[in-house]
C-alpha cells in the first residue's frame, strides 16, 4: 500500500515514512488514524485520495482526524475519549 500511494502521486518518495504509516495502518484494519502532521496526513486533499487507493485495492477507508478532533476538552482527565 505505501507504494501504491506514492505511485497514485499522493505523497513522493521523500515522504515515504508517512505513506507507510498510512499504509501500515490501513492493512491491519486500524479505523482511525491521530496525528499532528498536517502536510501528509491529516490533509483536507490527500485524506479522499488515500481512501480511493484502498478501496482500489480492496480495503476499507480509513478515518484520519487531528488530535483536537477526538479529545473532549470538557473531560480535563482524558476519560471522555
Amino acid at each position: 500500500m505505501q507504494q501504491a500511494y506514492l505511485d497514485a502521486g499522493i505523497l513522493t518518495p521523500t515522504w515515504e515514512d508517512d505513506a507507510l504509516h498510512i499504509a501500515v495502518a490501513t492493512v491491519q484494519g486500524c479505523e482511525l488514524i491521530v496525528s499532528w502532521n498536517f502536510q501528509h496526513v491529516v490533509h483536507f486533499q490527500k485524506i479522499p485520495q488515500y481512501n480511493a487507493v484502498n478501496t482500489l485495492h480492496g480495503y476499507d477507508e480509513i478515518a484520519i482526524h487531528s488530535p483536537h478532533e477526538v479529545i473532549n476538552d470538557d473531560d480535563e482527565f482524558g476519560e471522555g475519549v
